[in-house]
């Protein structure tokens, strides 16, 4: 009797899950298009600014720190991670030509033990989430009292260094200076899986200004701005240019000063002028398409004489590529802007979202400040911002090729609802969406090697679309009850 109760049961179980899986059926209903937005973040290595935390970590303990960073991002529905490896001619991966980066061990030269870069990529990736290696292409040192490996350039090549403020500095003005920069890039972008290339601000290094703006120290070169500007001009061309012969779909990014010069646009003052004291022409790099987005430091709130919207809006009008700007999480309730409430942040965000044109996006600076969650930024960002997952914007400038959709299935388990699908030819992700009654949501965004996902509740339909690595998202395979 008991038996054959079971039996029935089974049968019962059985029949209630052939009957779901067949419930849902191909559709011919058209979802809306993915959720596209940049939702990037630095991290720096620099000083152990965001990671590793100190100097001198085990392989395991900067491995484990990586991996929680990572994981918070998962969490916050961010998808790229702008990681330098480059703070100071030096690196944060397996180089032939620099030393391994003090920041690591303490030690410059002296190995961590693993490749942090190639360990990053492998971890983001398997988590949907993007590496761009950033670089600082010509700081040699940012004091000049740290102590050096003997392979670093200070020590192999002094006659191209020039000193400043701390700092020691590669001349710019050298075509040595340049090509190691350019070569260093172009190693990393061979070698190492990264979705992008990164720059920052540091071209010519900041001087010391008096009231009236006017620079403290010139760099001791014996050039004009105009002369800088056309080194720091060719350097930014040829990279992007050498990028693109590689792996063209590894997207070049910049983040130069906020500001391209005092009173542009109209209203706007600032002591630092970039385009004379660092030689950065950042305008013309975004018009002439040198770049495939600029995250211009927009560190300042909405409301201040460096006015964060009136300067996003300016620069979206300036070229035909994205503007993602970096937007100042760390200053949160911080010395250099107190009182600064998390709804700063918040509101950046959503002004980022509706100003000018092309994709959307924004990076943090830094990861740092989401990890102590300041101000209750990463609560606030979770519940009111950051409310689906997000597709990195694609570049249709670069790549116009089509991708086919996977072949889906879904079935019902005691897990949940269980979508399936084949790889598809030329896919790095996969763009999952559900519909809720009339509600369709980006669900997740899976790397390549994922072929199934467990959803939450019995959504009306789903989809999932192939996305290639320029970013290009195929039709959707399209399912519905």
């Amino acid at each position: 009797m008991v038996k054959s109760v079971w039996i029935s049961l089974i049968s019962l179980c059985f029949s209630a899950l052939t009957t779901n899986a067949q419930s849902y059926s191909a559709s011919s209903e058209i979802p809306p298009v993915v959720t596209r937005e940049f939702r990037g973040a630095w991290a720096a290595c620099v000083y152990n600014i965001d990671w590793p935390s100190r100097k001198g970590l085990s392989a395991s303990a900067q491995k484990s720190e990586l991996r929680s960073m990572l994981d918070q991002m998962v969490q916050l529905k961010l998808n790229a991670l702008i990681f330098q490896v480059r703070p100071n001619a030096d690196a944060v991966y397996k180089s032939t030509t620099e030393p391994w980066s003090s920041w690591l061990t303490g030690t410059m030269g002296q190995s961590p033990g693993y490749d942090p870069l190639s360990y990053c990529i492998s971890q983001a990736h398997a988590r949907g989430i993007e590496v761009h290696a950033w670089f600082n292409p010509f700081r040699a040192l940012p004091n000049a009292s740290m102590q050096t490996a003997r392979n670093h350039v200070t020590r192999t090549h002094p006659s191209v260094i020039r000193n400043f403020k701390t700092y020691k500095w590669m001349d710019p003005a050298s075509a040595f200076t340049r090509q190691r920069a350019l070569s260093v890039i172009l190693d990393v972008t061979r070698r190492y899986d990264v979705d992008g290339i990164h720059i920052d601000d540091y071209f010519y290094p900041y001087p010391d200004v008096t009231k009236s703006g006017e620079p403290k120290q010139i760099f001791p070169d014996g050039k004009s701005p105009g002369q800088r500007r056309s080194y720091v001009d060719s350097f930014v061309r040829d990279m992007y240019t050498s990028i693109k012969q590689i792996k063209p779909w590894v997207r070049v990014g910049i983040s130069p000063f906020g500001i391209w010069k005092p009173g542009v646009p109209s209203g706007t003052t600032a002591n630092i002028n970039a385009y004379e004291h660092l030689s950065a022409d950042s305008r013309k790099w975004l018009a002439n398409g040198w770049c495939d987005y600029l995250s211009p430091q927009l560190y300042w709130r909405i409301n201040s004489p460096q006015s964060y919207t009136r300067l996003l809006s300016w620069w979206r009008e300036q070229g035909s590529r994205p503007v993602w700007p970096g937007i100042a999480t760390a200053r949160i309730n911080s010395s250099e802007d107190p009182g600064r409430p998390a709804s700063e942040i918040l509101n950046q965000i959503n002004l980022s979202r509706t100003i000018g044109k092309n994709y959307a996006g924004h990076v943090h600076w830094s990861i740092k400040s989401l990890k102590q969650n300041k101000g209750g930024i990463s609560k606030l960002l979770v519940k009111n911002t950051y409310t689906t997952a997000a597709l990195v914007p694609p570049m249709p400038w670069i790549s116009q090729n089509k991708i086919l959709p996977p072949a889906a299935s879904v079935k019902i388990t005691r897990s949940g609802t269980q979508l399936s699908w084949r790889k598809t030819a030329g896919a790095a992700k996969y763009a999952v969406q559900a519909r809720y009654g009339t509600g369709w949501f980006t669900v997740r965004i899976l790397p390549a090697n994922t072929t199934s996902l467990i959803l939450e509740g019995n959504p009306e339909a789903i989809a999932v679309s192939s996305v290639d690595r320029y970013g290009t998202t195929s039709n959707p395979s399209v399912l519905a009850r």
